[in-house]
């Protein structure tokens, strides 16, 4: 089942304890992104410890009612402008409650070799994220198996992965 408006949105607002997000492009193609990349790009930064939005806003809210949100984001250096430009914002997500992890494949064998893209909410329900070639998004599809390997793919990521803030310790990608 493709999911799109208010299905698609039920899943952030209704999930119980958990909505758990696994990244593995170097690049995604976001319409209401492109003005801020071409900033970012130009020099602009936010200013990750006064950043606030909608997105931290919910962040907080979440945190505070006991639910969490995470990610684990699979890269390989050089990091590409897009993630430069990711990491900046996912300061500012951290800082507001999400659990936001790196896995850095350079060098090594990726152990998420060709799982896609994918969000799981209370470990019971995944999403499947569809994505062009170029990063555009195609299409979200409710996964209607077993969740048991999409399991075992979390498991994998947080234990191969290290947390943003250690990850970006030395790198010249943040801001402020």
């Amino acid at each position: 089942m493709l999911l799109d408006g208010e299905a698609w949105q039920s899943r952030f607002r209704d999930f119980r304890s958990e909505a758990w997000r696994l990244e593995t492009l170097p690049e995604y193609r976001v319409p209401q992104e492109e003005d801020s990349i071409r900033s970012f790009l130009s020099g602009e930064r936010i200013d990750p410890h006064t950043y606030a939005n909608a997105y931290t806003d919910d962040l907080r809210r979440l945190r505070g009612e006991g639910r969490s949100k995470g990610r684990v984001h699979v890269v390989t250096r050089p990091l590409t402008p897009y993630l430069e430009y990711e990491f900046m914002y996912y300061e500012a997500h951290v800082r507001a409650g999400e659990e936001i992890r790196i896995l850095d494949v350079t060098g090594r064998t990726d152990p998420l070799a060709g799982v896609q893209d994918f969000w799981m909410f209370d470990r019971r329900q995944v999403v499947l994220m569809h994505y062009g070639a170029d990063g555009t998004q195609i299409g979200r599809e409710l996964y209607e198996g077993d969740v048991r390997p999409f399991l075992d793919h979390q498991r994998v990521a947080l234990a191969e992965s290290v947390p943003f803030e250690e990850y970006v310790k030395g790198l010249d990608v943040r801001a402020g």
